[in-house]
């Protein structure tokens, strides 16, 4: 396992402090940045079908949800300011290195009176492809 985070994730780690950004991939002079909170982020780099395989990501918030979503757009190594215990679990298991700066058991909701609608939509799941799904079909009903 890598000791030491990379330049380029360091990279993405400055520009969500110094910008304001909620997420930013890095590869080379290849860049992506989003002020979306949540997941709706990387729902758009999958639903486009960008690739962002092999990126270097920094993110404000990674639960699982988050975590099962980059693990489908394949990153290399991600930073968390915030990140939940099975997100850890997630991306370790699949091969992405992770860096962070406050482990939680679980993502909070908004309101801070409950966990995050989406890690609850993927509490039982850790197929990436079905968690998509789940995600999707949980914004639906969020949206109604």
């Amino acid at each position: 396992m890598k000791v030491n985070i990379h330049n380029q994730t360091e990279k993405a780690k400055k520009l969500l402090s110094d910008e304001c950004y909620t997420c930013a991939f890095l590869k080379d002079e290849k860049q992506f940045f989003s002020k979306e909170r949540g997941v709706k982020p990387l729902l758009q780099i999958i639903d486009e079908k960008k690739d962002f395989s092999d990126f270097f990501v920094a993110d404000k918030v990674v639960g699982k949800a988050a975590a099962l979503l980059y693990v489908t757009i394949k990153i290399k190594e991600i930073f968390a300011f915030v990140i939940s215990e099975p997100a850890i679990e997630i991306l370790q298991k699949n091969g992405i290195s992770v860096f962070y700066e406050n482990l939680v058991p679980r993502i909070e909701n908004r309101q801070k009176d409950g966990f995050c609608p989406m890690e609850e939509s993927v509490l039982n799941c850790n197929s990436p492809k079905e968690a998509y799904f789940l995600i999707k079909e949980k914004l639906k009903s969020l949206l109604k």
